[in-house]
């Protein structure tokens, strides 16, 4: 008999994908809603962050879950996939808190174009099929279309544009170097990292690393800024869209890790480009977030370049001749 699990039904993957979907569109939602409340943007981050670590511990406290069993030298390994995903979330937050959720999903539909350029500047080199690399055209163009307004030309929101792409950047950066890592965690049994536990662990390490950026960006303003935010508002409002946000991007996150584990990157890589569509269109209908011709045109380009790169890569590179 084979020692392979038996692969998860379709009724779990679609379970999987619905549970991802509704919680990603749901925290942009929330997440556009706190950071119009409270310019502190980082602290928002933090606090997203929370809500994460909280239902961690709930869930190995009461024995609904295993409680991860590593040493220091797997939490050693483990820093720097933290540190990426510090930058990449809290990057996604302050860009879609300075500039529109849709421009910031827009500028993130280039993440191929990072992933791509990180694969081949890091070792080990990772070779994509030259028709991968060719579809980067058209995210790029694509992006590039979306920034040009009828009538004024390029208008780009520069700051938007700049942490959309620090969060680019540092997504790239933690694919590359998570792979290896959460694949040995993985396959040690008594160390009880599954999915679910890899992104708790990942949590965990990313709240502590922007915790100081809180401090040294945003303390001396933050009383002010939250007194703000309650006297407009009501603590109320401010409290539930941060803690709302913050559970669920957790839950997205949860269930988008469980789906790759089933399924595998490269078709996670497609629905994760899917996503963005009903992100945009949510967000534009929600936050009355404007939609030229131009920005839908390259929108679609750009997302449709993400979607032909993500099926591309499935190939294989040409292997290299080995010299005599």
């Amino acid at each position: 008999m084979s020692g392979k699990a038996a692969p998860p039904s379709t009724l779990k993957l679609v379970g999987l994908v619905v549970a991802w979907y509704a919680g990603n569109t749901l925290y942009n939602v929330y997440n556009k809603k706190a950071t119009n409340m409270i310019h502190a943007h980082w602290f928002v981050a933090a606090a997203q962050l929370v809500v994460g670590m909280i239902w961690s511990i709930v869930m190995w406290g009461t024995g609904m879950r295993k409680a991860p069993n590593l040493t220091s030298s797997d939490i050693a390994a483990c820093i720097p996939i933290g540190l990426c995903a510090c930058i990449a979330h809290a990057g996604s937050v302050l860009a879609m808190g300075v500039g529109a959720v849709s421009f910031a999903q827009i500028v993130k539909a280039c993440e191929p174009v990072f992933a791509a350029a990180v694969g081949l500047l890091l070792p080990p080199m990772d070779l994509k099929p030259i028709l991968a690399y060719a579809m980067l055209i058209p995210i790029v163009g694509g992006v590039g279309l979306a920034c040009i307004k009828e009538g004024k030309g390029v208008d780009i929101n520069m700051e938007a544009f700049m942490w959309a792409s620090v969060a680019n950047v540092a997504a790239a950066l933690k694919g590359k170097w998570g792979g290896s890592v959460t694949k040995n965690l993985k396959g040690d049994k008594s160390k009880n990292m599954d999915s679910a536990n890899v992104y708790a662990v990942m949590n965990i390490i990313s709240f502590l690393f922007t915790v100081p950026m809180v401090i040294y960006a945003e303390m001396a303003t933050l009383p002010e800024e939250w007194d703000k935010a309650v006297s407009a508002h009501g603590s109320q409002a401010v409290i539930m869209n941060i803690a709302l946000s913050g559970f669920f991007f957790y839950i997205y996150n949860e269930f988008a890790f469980a789906f790759t584990a089933s399924v595998g990157a490269v078709t996670s890589s497609v629905l994760n480009t899917a996503k963005r569509v009903i992100i945009i269109v949510v967000s534009s209908i929600v936050f009355v977030e404007p939609m030229e011709r131009n920005t839908v045109i390259g929108s679609a380009i750009a997302i449709g370049g993400t979607f032909a790169y993500s099926l591309a890569s499935k190939g294989k590179a040409a292997p290299k001749k080995k010299s005599a």
